[in-house]
C-alpha cells in the first residue's frame, strides 16, 4: 500500500477513524507520519497521544478534602512540576515528582492498567523461581493480617508454610 501524504513511499503506519459509525482509514508512511509529528491525519484539532494522556491524567479522586478546601497546586518541591504541567507534557521533570504525586498516580495506574503493581507474563526458565519469591511474598502478607486478626494457630501455619518455602528458594 501506498502512503497517502506523498504517494511515494510504502505506508508503514495505518490509522483508523470511526464517527457516528463512519469508519474512515489512513495509511501513510513513517517519513510523513514524522513531518506531522504526533499528530493523527484528518482529524480536525490535530489529536495527539499526548491529548489522550492528558485526558487520563485529568482523573481526580473523589475526596473530602477537595470538596471542602480550596483547589491547591500540586507542585514538586524539586524541580516545581505542577500536576497541570505534567499532564499537557505527559512526562515528569525529575525522580522526585513520582513521589510528590505519588497519592495521583495510584489510582491512574489503577484505572489504565487494573492494577498498581505489576504482573506481567513470567519467563519460563527463571519462572519457577520468580513464582515462588511471589508466592513468599503473599504468604507474607496474609501472615501479618493474621497476626492483627490475632488468628495464631492459622498465622502458624502460614508460618511453617513460609518457612519451607524459603528452603525451596534458598536451595534453587
Amino acid at each position: 500500500m501506498i502512503c497517502q501524504e506523498c504517494g511515494k513511499r510504502p505506508a508503514t503506519l495505518h490509522f483508523t477513524k470511526i464517527v457516528n459509525g463512519e469508519k474512515t482509514e489512513f495509511h501513510i508512511c513513517e517519513a510523513c507520519a514524522r513531518e506531522k509529528g504526533e499528530l493523527i491525519p484528518g482529524t480536525a484539532n490535530g489529536f495527539s497521544i499526548h491529548n489522550l494522556l492528558s485526558g487520563l491524567l485529568d482523573f481526580e479522586p473523589p475526596s473530602a478534602a477537595a470538596v471542602s478546601a480550596p483547589q491547591q497546586t500540586l507542585r514538586c518541591e524539586q524541580c516545581g512540576l505542577t500536576y497541570s504541567q505534567f499532564s499537557k507534557l505527559g512526562r515528569f521533570g525529575c525522580s522526585s515528582c513520582y513521589k510528590h504525586f505519588a497519592d495521583r498516580l495510584d489510582p491512574l495506574f489503577k484505572r489504565v492498567h487494573g492494577n498498581v503493581t505489576h504482573v506481567g507474563k513470567v519467563p519460563k526458565r527463571s519462572g519457577g523461581m520468580i513464582k515462588h519469591k511471589r508466592e513468599l511474598e503473599n504468604l507474607k502478607k496474609e501472615l501479618f493480617l493474621k497476626i492483627e486478626r490475632e488468628e495464631f494457630e492459622q498465622a502458624a501455619e502460614l508460618r511453617d508454610q513460609i518457612r519451607e518455602l524459603e528452603k525451596k528458594v534458598a536451595d534453587a
